[in-house]
C-alpha cells in the first residue's frame, strides 16, 4: 500500500490509521510525513503492529516504509531529491518509498532517472512506490490538464508546452513496469481536493520484472473514509 497522507496527517491521523488497520498491508509506503520524528514513526508502527524506517528530508517532507516483517536492511536518501526516499529490504523484496519534485518537471525527471539507475535490477524484486507527481506517457491528459489553473498546469508541461511524462518514462525506459496502469486517478479526493489537481494518477507502484510478474491486482481505495483522510487516495496491490 502507498499513500500520501498530506502534511503529516494532522487532525486526520485517526482516520488515516483506521484505513490502514482496515487494509492491513504487509508493506506500507507513506509520503508527506511533515513533523514526523523517528520516535513518532515508531509509535505509529507499533500501533499498527509493524516495523518502520523514516527517511528525513533536507528540503521537503519525510517519507517512510513500514512493514510487518522486520527489514534486514534500511537506507535513507536525502540528497538529489526534493523530498526523500526510504529504502527497506524485506526478505527478497526491496521497497523504495519516495515523493518526487512537485514543482519542476525537469528536476522530477532527473530524480526519476537517478532512482531508476540506482534500484533497477533485472533479477531482483524491487518496488518504487509513492507520489511520483508525474503523468504517465500512455494516457490522454489533455482534458484533465485543461481544467487546471494555469499556475499549476505548468508543473506538468515541458518547456515546449507539451504534456510532461518524462519521469514515468525514465522509469519505464529503465525496465520498471507500471503495474497500476489503468487504475484511474489518485487525486483529487472528494473531500480534500486542491486547485492544483486535475483528475490525475500521481501515485504509482513501479515494479522490476520479477515482481511485476507476480502482480495479482492493483486498485485505488476510493470510499467515504479515504475521501476525507487526505488529498490523495491510497493505492493497494497484491503480489504472490
Amino acid at each position: 500500500m502507498t499513500w500520501n497522507i498530506l502534511v503529516g496527517g494532522k487532525s486526520r491521523s485517526d482516520s488515516i490509521l483506521d484505513v490502514i488497520r482496515r487494509e492491513r498491508p504487509d508493506v506500507l509506503a507513506l509520503q508527506e510525513l511533515k513533523g514526523w520524528s523517528a520516535a513518532r514513526t515508531r509509535e505509529v508502527a507499533a500501533e499498527l503492529g509493524m516495523h518502520a524506517h523514516l527517511a528525513p528530508s533536507t528540503f521537503g517532507q519525510p517519507v517512510a516504509v513500514l512493514a510487518r516483517e522486520e527489514p534486514t536492511r534500511t537506507r535513507s536518501i536525502r540528497w538529489r531529491l526534493h523530498h526523500a526516499a526510504a529504502v527497506a529490504t524485506i526478505g527478497d523484496l526491496t521497497v523504495v518509498s519516495t515523493h518526487l519534485n512537485p514543482f519542476s518537471p525537469e528536476r522530477r525527471r532527473r530524480e526519476a532517472t537517478w532512482l531508476a539507475a540506482c534500484f533497477f535490477r533485472t533479477r531482483r524484486k524491487v518496488l518504487i512506490a509513492g507520489d511520483l507527481n508525474s503523468l504517465d506517457p500512455v494516457t490522454d491528459h489533455a482534458e484533465s490538464l485543461a481544467r487546471v489553473d494555469a499556475r499549476y498546469r505548468r508543473r506538468h508541461l515541458t518547456p515546449a508546452g507539451t504534456v510532461d511524462t518524462r519521469a514515468i518514462k525514465a522509469l519505464l525506459d529503465a525496465g520498471f513496469v507500471d503495474v497500476g496502469r489503468g487504475i484511474g486517478p489518485t487525486v483529487p479526493t472528494a473531500g480534500l481536493g486542491g486547485a492544483e489537481f486535475g483528475a490525475f494518477r500521481l501515485d504509482y507502484l513501479m515494479a522490476s520484472p520479477p515482481l511485476a510478474r507476480l502482480t495479482r491486482y492493483v486498485s485505488v481505495l476510493r470510499d467515504e473514509a479515504t475521501d476525507h483522510a487526505s488529498d490523495h487516495y491510497p493505492v493497494v496491490a497484491s503480489f504472490g
